[in-house]
Parts: C-alpha cells; structure tokens; sequence
C-alpha cells in the first residue's frame, strides 16, 4: 500500500496493544524501525522481538514527564532520532460526571491529553529536521457528544482542537494528522468501571467494531502520502456506527 520508509523510525505510545501494537506492525512491515513506548515492558518487548529490524521496547508512562525524556534520549542513541510520534496512548472511562468518578476523570485528562502533549513537547526537536511526521489518535468522540462521556469527549475535543493549532505552527516542517476512529475491537472497554455503563458499550462495540488492523492500515497509508499531501482528519468508522 505504501512507499518505502528508508528506514525511518516511528515512535508509537501505547504500542503494548490494541492500535498501538496494530500499527507497530503494519508500520515494520513498510520497513519502519519502531520505538514501542507503554507501561507493560513484558507485552512491547515480546513485540519488538517479533518485529526485528532495530525494534526497541521503552518502558514509559505518558503521564511522567522523565519517563518520556529518558525515552526520548534512547531512540536517539540507539535508533538515531524519530522521524514519527504516533501518540496512541489512552484510556476510555465512561460514566456519569459525579464526585466519585473525580480519578477516572482526572486520569483520562492526564493520559489522552496531556500526555499527548508532553510526549510531542519531548520529541518535537527529533521530529523537525529533514521533515517529520506527527500522528496523534483522537476519536469520533471529538467531533459528537453523549451523556456518560462527558470527560473523555473533552479530551478528544482538546486533542483536536490542539493538533488543529500544531498543524498550522509546525507546518511544513512537521506533518501533523489526525486519525478519528469510531468503536475499535481494543481493550478500552475493559477499563470502564461503572458497570452499567460497561454492558451497554460492549453490547456496541461487539454490534458495530472495526480491527485495529483497519486503523493500522490507514495511518501506514497516510503516512506514506508525498510531504506535498497532507491528510489533517481521518475519520475511520464502522459503516454500521452512526456519527
């Protein structure tokens, strides 16, 4: 599907699974060296054996800022740099807006959104020499609103409207994208911890959910598009998902 990478490297959060570990591949197989940054250094490092070529597992929390600083200093000692940041880490808590759900709230925030934004701010400077590409993975539910998701829409809005402002600051030296999946078959609803609220959304990912191959697929696509092409919103969505 895609042109040759010229070994370029792509630095993925969030790879230990689900889209993450869906595009690691798709991505090495288009001759990419990959980073896998997450939490679960068992998962990503099973998956950089798998995928060869360089493939190196960092063990990184989006949310602690020196995690990602000492992730960045080993892609650029032992991979040479980034070329790519895919920020695909996340996390999906949906339930009512109430005191009790006050950490889950807070959590979404500092992963979805601020720890997009401190993962960018640390690797920016690999990703603006010779032209890189910024990729970050929002959702259908920045562009609607429903009751039991209030703080997660707010950070995918907040992703959208931030990758919006980068765009047009960063450009041309850094191709900034959005991808906006809809229901995706991943370990997001497994999270959720207000019971109710789980079966219903199950019920809906099981009716409607895409692979995270599809995702997988269309960022490799974007991604291999001339620098002279830019796909800014992607949305990808099950045909059956209303929007």
């Amino acid at each position: 599907m895609s042109t040759p990478s010229s070994g370029r490297v792509a630095v993925i959060t969030g790879a230990s699974s689900g889209i993450g570990a869906a595009t690691a591949r798709a991505l090495a197989a288009d001759g990419y060296r990959i980073a896998l940054l997450a939490r679960r250094a068992d998962r990503i490092q099973a998956l950089a054996d798998e995928l060869g070529n360089g493939s190196i597992a960092i063990a990184a929390d989006v949310t602690d800022r020196d995690s990602l600083v000492a992730a960045a200093q080993r892609v650029a000692d032992e991979l040479g740099g980034a070329d790519v940041l895919i920020n695909n880490a996340g996390v999906m808590l949906l339930a009512s807006f109430t005191s009790e759900q006050r950490a889950e709230q807070r959590q979404m925030v500092e992963v979805n959104l601020l720890g997009a934004m401190t993962a960018t701010e640390v690797f920016l400077d690999q990703l603006r020499p010779g032209g890189g590409d910024l990729v970050n993975l929002s959702s259908v539910a920045g562009r609607v609103a429903h009751a039991g998701g209030a703080v997660y829409h707010a950070t995918k809005w907040g992703v959208n409207g931030w990758s919006e402002a980068l765009r047009q600051e960063l450009q041309p030296d850094v191709r900034v994208t959005v991808i906006e999946p809809g229901a995706v078959a991943t370990e997001l609803t497994n999270h959720i911890t207000d019971e109710a609220t789980k079966q219903g959304v199950e019920q809906f990912y099981a009716a409607t959910a895409i692979s995270p191959d599809d995702v997988a697929q269309v960022i490799a696509f974007a991604l291999s598009r001339p620098r002279s092409v830019s796909l800014n919103e992607i949305l990808v969505r099950p045909s059956a998902q209303a929007l």
